[in-house]
């Protein structure tokens, strides 16, 4: 597997021509998740890109679900250096993660390995954007080592800092769920309670794609972020329902050209969780929107 000066300023965003001109060079991951209950393991069985090794979100991505981290913690670093050893991702492994929804999945790892300045894309398009032929069945892994680094400080938020966030101005907070889940208009039974956390604004994962599918170009990109604030802002967080697909808008926004923007892993799914915390229905800043009733709006 080369080292990563073979790779100097890999890209957030690879095509499918440049995987195939780089085949053999990198190592495939396949991040394929549903939220319905489906198995993506059973999914890359059925069919994935050559050689393309699975990565089990809840298993290799994450730690145990728990009330205060939320659905999908990141995970000690000892145990996720030991879960990418295993997969074949060592120190200096370049990886491409896809899936088969925008993105939306891959972007977790791909997220994880560039914070921790490790070479990772993901794949543009996913599964099927890929022209040429499909493999069957388990791939067999490589094992190689994997020295354990802790997540960096400065991209990652906890609870307290989110909630810091709702009083400073300065600090954009950024939602990436569906728009009617952050309003609270289209409840989802995997959210404890509806609406967002005060003051955040709606960046919904899927407006970072084209019609095709594919991202959007980087200044059409950089135009939505802008349009959020992201380019006056003093600090970006995003999140979403437990820390996944928050990871999308944080690597779009790195496509865009803005960097440092932080995870809230625990997400939604911590914050509600925690009657003392706020919640906002509706769109932040409009009439009647500045919050639900009773605990949900105590301080």
């Amino acid at each position: 597997m080369p080292q990563p000066e073979h790779f100097p300023g890999l890209p957030v965003v690879v095509g499918p021509e440049w995987l195939t001109e780089h085949y053999g060079e990198v190592l495939v991951a396949d991040v394929r998740w549903y939220l319905d209950g489906r198995s993506g393991r059973d999914a890359h069985l059925g069919g994935h890109l050559p050689g393309a090794v699975f990565v089990d979100l809840d298993a290799d991505l994450a730690a145990p679900a728990t009330e205060e981290g939320g659905r999908h913690p990141l995970p000690d670093p000892e145990a996720f250096a030991r879960a990418l050893g295993a997969l074949g991702i060592g120190d200096d492994t370049p990886v491409v993660g896809y899936d088969d929804a925008g993105g939306s999945t891959a972007a977790r790892l791909v997220w994880m390995l560039r914070a921790l300045g490790s070479p990772a894309a993901v794949l543009d398009g996913g599964i099927q954007a890929w022209p040429g032929v499909l493999e069957q069945g388990p791939v067999p892994t490589a094992p190689r080592h994997r020295t354990p680094a802790p997540w960096p400080a400065e991209r990652v938020a906890d609870t307290s800092a989110v909630r810091a966030a709702t009083a400073d101005g300065a600090r954009l907070l950024l939602d990436a769920r569906a728009h009617g889940r952050y309003t609270g208009a289209e409840p989802s039974p995997v959210d404890v309670r509806p609406g967002h956390i005060p003051g955040a604004r709606s960046a919904a994962w899927q407006d970072n794609l084209g019609p095709d599918g594919r991202f959007a170009a980087p200044e059409r990109l950089r135009e939505r972020f802008a349009g959020l604030g992201a380019a006056e802002a003093g600090s970006v967080t995003a999140y979403c329902g437990s820390g996944v697909t928050a990871c999308h808008d944080l690597l779009a926004l790195e496509h865009a050209g803005f960097t440092g923007a932080r995870l809230y892993p625990g997400s939604w799914s911590a914050w509600a969780a925690d009657p003392g915390l706020p919640a906002e229905t509706g769109e932040t800043g409009e009439a009647g929107g500045g919050g639900d009733s009773g605990a949900d709006s105590a301080g």
